[in-house]
């Protein structure tokens, strides 16, 4: 547990550290989000968030390599590393020059299938699935790389789709993923699975690349992680998903239970929710992309065309501040996750995965309750007011200008930093 532990929090103080040079960077780099008619967001915010959050990843591997039960059962015996940082890699250049300039939605579609294409073709790739009365089905190669592809880029669009709100995509995400790793951890150290160590140190990661960006991210956000970010964490869940699914070692089942066809009865909880736990821990992303496509296509519209109507959207439409639409959507997926999670824990565990259940159902009726809406309403308006005032004045280069403003009202950092975009140079939109 520990060596998870240390690469995780590794993976925190990493993108944490990353992601304020980063954010200096972008700025200078023009990487900026000018105000849309879509957005929600009141000042020009600095992208390329993924950026720092990739750096976090790549400190967190290496440390981890230098870890001797990590380097045997991850970098020693399978190539998912190396596949990752391939991947990933393709993925992070697009989403710069995505977030810097724009790009068509049918080259980054073509630029994600060639990321997740990359990515199989150096080892991550479903091998089998279980099948109720039936076994374990193989993939031939050909099958397997179309499977895995199709659910690299199914999640990564879905999280990207999702990124519309401060701290909504890195939260979400970032719940998702502990909930995977508890299971994933449980999978290795209770059923003796060593095969799942690779997946288990993969959602580890993504836990603390979450936290540290939301240290930047949350409401009032002072960098967005763009599409390179979004991207990014699309495919690490993935990868998860098929090296949890697809790389379970059949023989360890065998001899744990004693027959092919009775280990897959006895152990389907095991070897299935893999599969079904990450598209259920993205259920709202995945609904939300669903949703965006089908409304879109019925109106005529390209799928990937970019309007109002998410679910983010539709919360702030029926009242809730932006706060407040994150926490909902931050319980729901919780809850979502440890309902399915529930269902692969032994009898004894289950109170305190219904005393999980039970906290998150409260935490849901306080938010919609009337006092609790108007404090987090109330608490929302001053922090954004305060966090734009403070924003609006951060130091850049290019084509921004100092501003008078009275000084005796700001602290001495605030007076150090008091700038505002100029009205000449305002940041390029994306279309």
């Amino acid at each position: 547990m520990r060596e998870y532990l240390v690469a995780l929090c590794v993976a925190w103080v990493g993108t944490y550290l990353c992601t304020g040079m980063v954010r200096v960077g972008a700025i200078r780099f023009g990487a900026v989000t000018a105000m849309r008619a879509r957005d929600v967001h009141t000042v020009p915010t600095p992208r390329l968030g993924g950026v720092g959050m990739y750096l976090g990843m790549l400190a967190a591997f290496l440390v981890a390599n230098q870890m001797p039960m990590l380097h045997e059962w991850v970098y020693a015996s399978t190539t998912t590393v190396h596949a990752l940082l391939w991947g990933t890699g393709i993925l992070i250049l697009l989403g710069i020059a995505d977030d810097r300039w724009g790009v068509d939605a049918v080259i980054k579609l073509a630029g994600q299938t060639l990321a997740a294409s990359v990515l199989v073709l150096n080892g991550v790739q479903i091998q089998w699935l279980p099948i109720p009365g039936q076994g374990l089905l193989s993939f031939d190669p050909t099958l397997g790389a179309v499977v895995s592809i199709l659910i690299v880029v199914v999640m990564v669009n879905a999280v990207n789709f999702v990124d519309g709100l401060d701290g909504l995509a890195a939260g979400t995400v970032g719940i998702g993923a502990l909930v995977f790793f508890v299971y994933a951890y449980r999978l290795q150290s209770g059923y003796q699975i060593f095969a799942a160590a690779p997946g288990t140190l993969v959602v580890a990661v993504v836990v603390g690349m979450c936290l540290g960006f939301l240290c930047h991210n949350w409401s009032p956000a002072r960098i967005f992680m763009g599409d390179s970010g979004s991207m990014l964490l699309g495919m690490l869940m993935a990868t998860a998903t098929i090296l949890l699914c697809g790389h379970i070692d059949p023989d360890q089942i065998r001899q744990v239970a004693g027959s092919q066809t009775f280990a897959t009865h006895k152990t389907l909880p095991v070897l299935i929710l893999p599969l079904v736990l990450p598209f259920t821990i993205l259920a709202l992303p995945l609904a939300d992309m669903v949703m965006a496509v089908v409304r879109r296509t019925w109106a005529g519209r390209s799928p990937f065309s970019a309007d109002k109507e998410h679910m983010h959207h539709r919360l702030l439409e029926i009242g809730h501040s932006k706060i407040r639409a994150v926490l909902i959507m931050y319980f729901w997926s919780a809850l979502i996750s440890v309902t399915v999670v529930m269902f692969s824990v032994t009898t004894q565990s289950r109170p305190l995965i219904y005393i999980a259940m039970a906290v998150m159902v409260l935490g849901l009726v306080l938010l919609l309750l009337p006092r609790a809406r108007r404090h987090f309403d109330d608490r929302g308006a001053r922090k954004a007011s305060a966090g734009d005032q403070v924003r609006s004045g951060r130091h850049s280069g290019r084509g921004f200008r100092s501003v008078a403003r009275p000084q005796a009202s700001l602290t001495g950092r605030e007076q150090s930093e008091t700038l505002t975009p100029a009205a000449s140079a305002e940041p390029r939109s994306r279309p």
